[in-house]
C-alpha cells in the first residue's frame, strides 16, 4: 500500500469528496471516531466535505450529523443534492427522462433475460416482484417495470432519480459491460454493489458531474480537490479530481485510476489521508 505520503496532495486542497460505503464508512456501516474527528479537523481548517455517494437521500442519516458547514451532499451518484441540515431537503435534481426509462428497461430485457427493476423515485423506491430489495419498504408499489414508469394517473409524476436493473446469474462486471453496449448513449450506467445490480441514470449524470458542478458554484477548480472512493461508479470522480484515493479494498479499476491508495475502508483510509493533509497544513 501506498502511504499518503509518497502521494502528491495539493498545496491547500479546498474540497474533500468523499463516497461512503467501502470508503468512509466501516463494513457494519458506522463512522469511527477516527474519521469523525478527522472530518470535524479538516472543516475547522477550512476545508469543505462533500459525501458523494450511491445512496439516496433516505438513506443518509448514517452520517447526516457529521456534516458542517454547507450541510450538502451529492446522492443517487449524482442525480440528488441534498441538504442534510434541512432532514434531507432536495436541493437539485438531476432526473432521469421516465421515457428513456422504459427504452432502457427494454434494452436491457432483450439483453440479458431474467434482468428484474427498482425505480428510484424522489418520493421513495418500488419495485418488481421478482426484485431483491435492499430493505422492504412498506409504502412501496411492487408492479412491473413498465407500470413504475408510466404517468401518473393524477397529478405530475415524481421525477426518477435512478432505475436499478438486477440480474441473478450474471457476474456484476459482465453485467455492466453487458448494459453499457444495449444501452449506448441513452443513459449513464454503472455499479456499485458486489452484486450484479446496475445503477442507471441520465445521460451526463455522474458523481463526477455533479461535483463539478458543486464546485463551480464554490470557485472550486478540480485542482483544488482531494477525492476518495472504491467503486466503478467512483471512477468518473476519481480521474475528474486533482488528487484522488483508490481504497485498499476497491476494485482493480479504481485502483488503476486514482492517483494515490490509501487504507481499507475498516483501517479508516480517508482518515488516514485527511490527517496527513492537516499535518501538512
Amino acid at each position: 500500500m501506498t502511504s499518503p505520503s509518497d502521494s502528491p496532495l495539493p498545496a491547500r486542497p479546498r474540497l474533500i469528496a468523499t463516497d461512503l460505503d467501502g470508503t468512509l464508512l466501516h463494513d457494519d456501516k458506522s463512522v469511527s471516531d477516527r474519521t469523525i474527528a478527522a472530518l470535524a479537523a479538516a472543516e475547522k481548517a477550512g476545508i469543505e466535505v462533500f459525501f458523494v455517494t450511491g445512496r439516496p437521500s433516505r438513506w443518509m442519516d448514517v452520517v447526516s450529523e457529521h456534516v458542517h458547514g454547507h450541510g450538502l451532499a451529492i446522492c443517487a451518484n449524482g442525480a440528488a443534492v441534498v441538504d442534510l441540515h434541512a432532514g434531507g431537503e432536495l436541493v437539485e435534481v438531476r432526473a432521469l427522462d421516465r421515457e428513456t426509462a422504459l427504452t432502457v428497461v427494454q434494452a436491457l430485457r432483450d439483453a440479458a433475460p431474467g434482468t428484474t427493476y427498482a425505480v428510484e423515485l424522489t418520493t421513495g423506491i418500488h419495485y418488481e416482484p421478482t426484485y431483491p430489495p435492499f430493505h422492504e419498504d412498506p409504502g412501496a408499489t411492487v408492479a412491473t417495470a413498465e407500470k413504475l414508469l408510466g404517468t401518473a394517473d393524477q397529478g405530475p409524476a415524481a421525477p426518477v432519480v435512478k432505475l436499478l436493473a438486477h440480474h441473478p446469474d450474471l457476474t456484476p462486471d459482465v453485467f455492466l459491460t453487458l448494459a453499457r453496449t444495449a444501452v449506448g448513449d441513452l443513459a449513464t450506467i454503472t455499479r456499485s454493489s458486489p452484486t450484479a445490480l446496475l445503477e442507471v441514470s441520465g445521460l451526463g449524470v455522474s458523481k463526477a458531474s455533479t461535483l463539478a458542478l458543486c464546485c463551480a458554484e464554490r470557485g472550486i477548480s478540480s485542482d483544488e480537490v482531494v477525492a476518495f472512493g472504491d467503486m466503478p461508479n467512483d471512477l468518473e470522480m476519481l480521474t475528474w479530481a486533482g488528487t484522488s484515493y483508490a481504497m485498499g479494498n476497491a476494485h482493480p479499476d479504481v485502483l488503476a485510476a486514482a492517483s494515490g491508495r490509501t487504507a481499507t475502508n475498516n483501517e479508516d483510509g480517508v482518515a488516514v489521508v485527511i490527517e496527513e493533509i492537516l499535518a501538512r497544513l
